[in-house]
């Protein structure tokens, strides 16, 4: 088994439950933790026979970026779907941060995990 991290991926959309978050884009810190078998990418060093995370990457982006979540438990979820739809992953974690949520803390974070 292997792991592939994608840690602080940058992006912003409409989250929140004010009426002002719902008008105004905020950023959000997204970070994907994905297993799986690397044993044929490892043996053959083809791109096809592993996870493309940059594509991965730009399909969560695409996602995030058109959302409009009330609630960080339901972007995580969406994004942990698009993670797990990938039959090469065979578990997954995806944490969303909201840097600007409360004045006094860096961050607020909701993390959901999965496996097959």
């Amino acid at each position: 088994m292997a792991i592939i991290r994608i840690t602080d991926l940058n992006a912003r959309a409409i989250i929140g439950t004010h009426a002002w978050e719902r008008n105004n884009k905020q950023d959000i810190v997204i970070n994907v933790t994905l297993d799986y078998d690397a044993a044929r990418a490892s043996a053959s060093d083809r791109l096809a026979d592993t996870i493309d995370y940059k594509v991965l990457t730009q399909k969560i982006l695409k996602n995030v970026e058109q959302s409009q979540c009330l609630l960080l438990e339901k972007l995580a979820s969406q994004v942990l779907g698009i993670v797990m739809s990938y039959k090469k992953v065979s578990a997954a974690t995806v944490r969303i941060d909201k840097p600007h949520a409360l004045p006094l803390a860096r961050s607020v974070s909701v993390e959901l995990s999965s496996g097959k």
